[in-house]
């Protein structure tokens, strides 16, 4: 990777307590670089206006900047236009989908499949609709070394499921998952799949035609992007099955007092003033990646980092690594332990220190604790900006802690 990188994040001339910052925690956001910075302050204080209403030159700039935005999205994950939905954020997507698809389309005694990987984001939703639709909810369970367990799953399909909902990449113990498989084995028995790909889409060329799914998405926070943007791949085969449930500005076609009609997708799900600025940040994060982020040395530079913690962790007394530790060597970016008889929040406390970022807690993912049998742990998450050297200083940390 290129190490210059860290030049374009001012964040990083932070001190934390004096130390310099080590930002360990990038499966909950990712840092931004001054490109993705500077777009938002040129829109608000050069471009500023709304869009797709306005007919001066301003407002017609706005727009094209916004669809702009709208046509990167669509490239970058190899899709058509009218299949992209800009929304709040991944879980604003996931809840998206269970009113205006699901909603209509499961009803009593169907089946719906999760998996004991499940950011709650992906099972709360599901779990609601299932009550309200009485339908049956389902859940994959993991094997002994933290990966799906893909004969239940096969199991579990019939023609009474409707849909798989299950993340690419899992935000506790960074399991990779074949999605593509997942998606070929549910479409045999008329499923819908949605794909959580909140953990992956800064990590790995996403390509919704490959993948074949119905349902894609993503937080623009978590690839170098602002808050408050996310995006919703919808395939387009399935269009007609889509229902708006959120009415207002820029979604309707035509009004009345007797009766509305409403735009074809995606503008039908986008109703309100839309959130510009993020959009066009989003943009540039993208810009950016593309610029300076091949996912291959990506790929093998995470790998390398995971090797590295994963070592020196496999070294110290009381400390149990979680997940599949031989694929995250691999292919990982993500690494979650815990250690015997100290909370990981106090883990944490102590690396804040010295100025080292790690998340502890259960990250979203009670359901995954209490099958892993404990109630928290201390995660690691790596992008492009981290180094080797920046691992072995957590490591000699962990060392002083536990030797």
């Amino acid at each position: 990777m290129n190490n210059n990188l860290k030049k374009d994040f001012p964040i990083f001339k932070t001190k934390i307590k004096g130390n310099p910052l080590i930002y360990f925690d990038n499966a909950a956001t990712t840092q931004k670089p001054q490109q993705v910075i500077d777009a938002i302050v040129n829109f608000y204080s050069k471009n500023y206006a709304t869009v797709h209403r306005g007919i001066y030159s301003f407002a017609e700039y706005a727009t094209t900047l916004y669809e702009n935005s709208r046509k990167k999205v669509a490239d970058f994950i190899n899709a058509d236009l009218s299949e992209i939905v800009f929304t709040q954020g991944a879980t604003d997507g996931i809840n998206i989908i269970a009113l205006s698809w699901a909603e209509n389309n499961i009803q009593e005694g169907d089946e719906i499949i999760v998996t004991d990987l499940e950011h709650h984001s992906n099972l709360i939703p599901w779990q609601e609709l299932a009550k309200r639709k009485n339908a049956l909810l389902l859940s994959i369970p993991i094997t002994n070394n933290g990966e799906l367990d893909l004969p239940m799953f096969e199991d579990f399909l019939n023609k009474r499921t409707k849909l798989v909902a299950v993340c690419h990449v899992s935000n506790v113990l960074g399991t990779h998952n074949n999605i593509e498989l997942i998606t070929q084995k549910a479409h045999k028995v008329g499923a819908k799949v949605l794909i959580d790909a909140a953990q992956s889409i800064a990590h790995e060329k996403i390509d919704v035609k490959k993948i074949n799914c119905d349902f894609l998405v993503f937080s623009g926070h978590k690839m170098l992007g602002p808050t408050g943007i996310g995006v919703l791949y919808i395939n387009k085969k399935i269009h007609k099955e889509i229902h708006p449930f959120k009415f207002g500005g820029g979604m309707v076609f035509n009004s009345s007092v007797e009766k509305s009609t409403f735009k074809e997708m995606p503008y039908m799900l986008e109703a309100g003033t839309a959130s510009i600025e993020q959009v066009i940040a989003l943009d540039a994060a993208i810009n950016y990646i593309q610029k300076n982020i091949n996912f291959d040395d990506l790929k093998k530079h995470e790998a390398q980092l995971c090797a590295k913690l994963i070592n020196g962790l496999q070294s110290l007394p009381g400390v149990k690594i979680l997940g599949p530790v031989e694929q995250l060597k691999k292919n990982g970016h993500i690494v979650s332990f815990a250690v015997d008889k100290i909370h990981p929040h106090d883990i944490a406390a102590y690396l804040d220190e010295f100025g080292i970022c790690v998340r502890a807690g259960h990250h979203c993912a009670q359901p995954l604790h209490q099958k892993l049998g404990i109630d928290s742990s201390i995660r690691i998450s790596f992008y492009a900006y981290n180094t080797i050297e920046e691992v072995e200083f957590f490591i000699n940390l962990m060392k002083k802690l536990l030797l």
